[in-house]
């Protein structure tokens, strides 16, 4: 067929009946009719059911994805408007713990870098990572609410950074490296970051950016940090900066592999609108919601599980990037990209799909 041949509404795929057999969302339907006794025929069924019955539709999600809750919740929605609706009163649990429930030597991250380099992570060597960053930030005083700012590389250091800062109840944010300094400032001086986790450079097209003035300017501008985590990417060390830390220093030590439980609405990151109409506008998400969307997204619409590798091209400062680390929840493994995606060439990014 040709693309002159195709007409608007034209059928152009449909899956086999072994795809549809074997896919997420035909596991969770045979869930809904033996658990539930709800059939749903087709996917307009099972759409109109989940917008009809709200309730009954994200109360299967936590049963079906086996969601832990540390104090139950007293019903699953308070009351059906906005603003003000409020989802599962009393409940309490941490996103982490659920990030990073599998263990074992499966891989969880494989990072990538423009020049080539790789490096993995096994959901064993993640569990590791993150308890001693946590146990790091806990030396800091980071602690249940505070703000935790980071101008990292899409990298595996910046998801054990952010796991880490969840774990212990803490909010994420983050910026892409090569953002300016009054971009940055105008996103993080709204949140009163207390730890600020920043590359001291990076690659991109082939050349170094070097961003140690950058990084000055940006403590500078945020009077509320008590400490900075120096990611060194350009071979140097974190000295230099007043009241730095390297990375290797923040992780030196073993620590406890924790989760604080928190309400189920408490912030877990910050992301920000683009600023195309003034100031970046701050959107605050939370532990509990965004567990449930991404587990129903990533599950039963992108059909992720274990053994899966996903790969999405973002920086840290792109919300896809907040979609692209909560693979983790489906045991799927994570394929992290520094770098260009036009470097050498265009076809770079299809060169590293098909690898």
């Amino acid at each position: 067929m040709t693309s002159s041949s195709v007409s608007e509404g034209d059928l152009l795929w449909q899956p086999s009946d072994a795809v549809r057999n074997g896919s997420n969302i035909a596991r969770y339907l045979a869930f809904l009719e033996r658990e539930k006794a709800r059939r749903c025929s087709d996917y307009e069924s099972l759409w109109r059911w989940s917008v009809d019955d709200l309730e009954g539709f994200w109360a299967s999600i936590v049963e079906y994805f086996d969601v832990t809750f540390r104090a139950p919740c007293e019903r699953v929605l308070l009351e059906r408007k906005m603003p003000g609706a409020r989802w599962f009163p009393g409940a309490r649990l941490n996103y982490a713990e659920h990030a990073l429930r599998h263990s074992g030597d499966d891989l969880a991250v494989i990072s990538l870098a423009e020049d080539g380099a790789r490096s993995e992570l096994s959901f064993s060597g993640l569990r590791d990572r993150v308890a001693r960053a946590r146990a790091g930030l806990r030396r800091l005083g980071v602690g249940v609410g505070d703000r935790v700012a980071a101008c990292v590389s899409n990298d595996a250091d910046a998801l054990v950074c952010f796991l880490a800062t969840a774990s212990l109840g803490a909010i994420w944010s983050s910026a892409a490296p090569e953002f300016g300094v009054k971009s940055v400032l105008d996103r993080f001086a709204q949140i009163e970051p207390k730890v600020l986790i920043a590359v001291d450079g990076y690659h991109y097209g082939g050349k170094v950016f070097d961003r140690r003035e950058a990084v000055r300017a940006v403590v500078a501008g945020l009077l509320s940090v008590e400490k900075t985590v120096v990611l060194t990417r350009l071979g140097g060390s974190a000295e230099g900066l007043p009241n730095s830390l390297g990375f290797d220093e923040l992780t030196s030590e073993p620590g406890e592999l924790a989760f604080e439980a928190v309400p189920f609405d408490h912030p877990l990151w910050v992301l920000y609108s683009s600023g195309t109409t003034g100031p970046p506008k701050a959107i605050v998400q939370g532990h509990g919601g965004i567990l449930l969307e991404h587990f129903k997204a990533l599950a039963l619409h992108c059909d992720l599980g274990p053994g899966d590798r996903f790969f999405w091209f973002s920086t840290t400062g792109w919300m896809m990037w907040n979609f692209l680390v909560s693979g983790l929840l489906l045991k799927t493994t994570l394929v992290l990209y520094d770098g260009s995606p036009a470097y050498p060439d265009l076809l770079h990014l299809f060169r590293l799909a098909e690898s």
